[in-house]
């Protein structure tokens, strides 16, 4: 629960630590005293949206800070999967606003992102405020707090699974019939390029194999000459003599001094080698003469050929790699068109299984909706009954329609406000103040299904007065036996009903505006009860009619 909270330089609250008790704490003070910042505050460390016109005028910026203890078991694990430590069942949340814009939130003095404190503040405060009576406006929402009370959440989210899967499913056949409207184009294309593509036959690395035949043959000419010029210079012709012949010359001239000049035998024996050699490469080169032959009929269609892989790179290109990446895919592309029709049966008998599924889903929710709806409208009832509207019903109507998100469930909340007289939708027929009631009661039934300790009530009491305001402080006080209850009020009975009675109050000091906020001893809470009931000319009169006030709360 919430054990205290720290505010510094919020709006018009320079300083202020606030404590709590765990059961019925109760905040009054004039109207613009500063009730709502402390509520900002609240929402603040509860990692709800916040800005820096929140930040008190000259001051760089607003620290909200508050410490809860006996966290539940909830709260824990969600800091574990969070990474943090818990600190012997307390959690301390500390949010900075900057007045330049910035914001910095903490839990346990570990930074996190604020999407991580709300989700924690979710666990631990459960805040009503005026606005929160619109939620019983809005038809659309009336599932959500029925869902709240019946314990819905494992089936929704089974149903939830299954129903994404439906809608995955459909997506699929929608794709794949927007698909099959264009797949006759789409097919003649993709024939056209596969017919034009496969009767080449290409093979990797055919273009660079016909480029450098096409420079031989180009060059035919002047490659004859060169092998036919070495040629003669290596093995001479009819009138000259060629370099293989002198290195055997030179040889033999050696043959005869290699036994009595030893120095010379080595050089014989590369010159033999190097005549063997020239010899060699003399016939080699007459071999690739011999071979250079250009044929006609090869050059023509080595040229049409590569003409041919030119125009498809051009198209397809730019290397001849991706022209055969290009017929690959078409063809990949070509089969999946043309057995499109079995994938499309296949998918449809797929989303009928699914629709079945989630069908048989729906009903259950329904089902389970309903059985609880049962039970909360006799708990609504009842509490209805304690806060001074006793012949106010309330009844869950529920259109069953196609499947949504949520089911197949339509779910209105329906009153009738007088004896004997039709339920209506909420929205039509409730007052202010009957809204407020109805709202509470709705908090009170809810709040016994979850483990959230803290609830606040931000003047719950709106177009409340009388008889009924009592029954309110009452139930207020009913409520903080079980959880803490945190109340904002402009209403002596709810005020009356306080375990902790603080007081929010307005001066003004060297010509700023400030803000603060204490606890009542019982002569505080007599006077401010006084001014509550009668204004600000307290009588010793009104003292003691507050004084007895208290003393009766007190028995109850």
């Amino acid at each position: 629960m919430l054990k205290e909270i720290y505010i510094e330089n919020l709006a018009v609250i320079e300083k202020a630590t606030i404590g709590f008790c765990d059961s019925l704490n109760v905040f009054t003070g004039e109207t613009g005293a500063g009730k709502s910042i402390l509520i900002n505050g609240i929402n603040a460390i509860l990692g709800q949206r916040s800005n820096k016109d929140i930040v008190r005028s000259g001051a760089k910026k607003a620290v909200i800070s508050a410490l809860f203890t006996d966290v539940s078991e909830k709260v824990r694990e969600k800091l574990s999967e969070l990474g943090i430590d818990d600190e012997d069942g307390q959690l301390i949340l500390t949010r900075e606003i900057a007045a330049d814009g910035g914001s910095m939130a903490r839990i346990n003095s570990r930074a996190v992102n604020v999407s991580a404190m709300k989700e924690l503040g979710e666990l631990l405060v459960n805040i009503h405020g005026q606005h929160d009576n619109q939620i019983l406006m809005s038809p659309e929402r009336h599932i959500d707090i029925l869902d709240s009370y019946a314990e819905s959440s494992a089936l929704i989210e089974d149903y939830k699974t299954a129903f994404r899967q439906l809608q995955q499913k459909a997506k699929e056949i929608n794709k794949l019939k927007a698909e099959r409207a264009q797949k006759a184009d789409r097919i003649d294309i993709l024939r056209e390029r596969f017919d034009e593509l496969s009767a080449l036959n290409i093979k990797e690395g055919e273009d660079d194999e016909i480029d450098a035949e096409l420079n031989v043959m180009k060059n035919s000419v002047t490659i004859s000459e060169a092998l036919y010029g070495a040629i003669t210079l290596l093995s001479g012709d009819d009138d000259t003599d060629g370099a293989v012949t002198f290195a055997q010359r030179s040889r033999d001239r050696l043959s005869g001094i290699t036994d009595v000049y030893a120095q010379s035998a080595e050089l014989y024996e590369r010159l033999d080698s190097a005549a063997i050699e020239l010899e060699d490469i003399s016939e080699e080169l007459s071999s690739l003469l011999d071979k250079l032959e250009v044929d006609p009929v090869r050059y023509d269609y080595l040229n049409r050929r590569s003409e041919e892989l030119r125009r498809v790179k051009k198209k397809y290109g730019p290397d001849l790699s991706d022209v055969l990446k290009v017929l690959e895919d078409t063809e990949n592309e070509l089969s999946m068109l043309e057995n499109a029709d079995e994938s499309l049966e296949e998918l449809n008998a797929q989303m009928s299984e699914l629709l079945k599924t989630v069908t048989i889903k729906a009903n259950l929710l329904s089902e389970h909706r309903m059985k609880a709806a049962e039970r909360f409208t006799k708990q609504v009832a009842g509490e209805l009954e304690f806060l001074n509207m006793p012949d106010v019903k309330l009844e869950v109507r529920n259109e069953k329609g196609k499947l949504t998100v949520n089911g197949m469930d339509n779910i209105e909340f329906l009153i009738s406000a007088n004896a004997g007289e039709e339920p209506k939708p909420i929205a039509k027929i409730a007052s202010g103040g009957e809204l407020s009631r109805i709202m509470l009661a709705l908090k009170n039934v809810i709040a016994e299904k979850d483990d959230i300790e803290t609830l606040i009530f931000d003047e719950i009491d709106t177009g409340v007065s009388g008889r009924a305001a009592e029954k309110i402080g009452i139930k207020l006080r009913q409520i903080s036996k079980l959880r803490q209850v945190l109340c904002v009020t402009h209403l002596s009975q709810i005020a009356v009903m306080a375990d902790e009675h603080l007081l929010i109050e307005k001066r003004v000091e060297d010509g700023r505006t400030k803000t603060s906020v204490r606890p009542l001893d019982h002569e505080g809470r007599k006077r401010e009860l006084a001014r509550i009931m009668g204004g600000e000319n307290i009588t010793e009169l009104m003292l003691e009619n507050a004084d007895q006030y208290l003393k009766e709360a007190a028995k109850l």
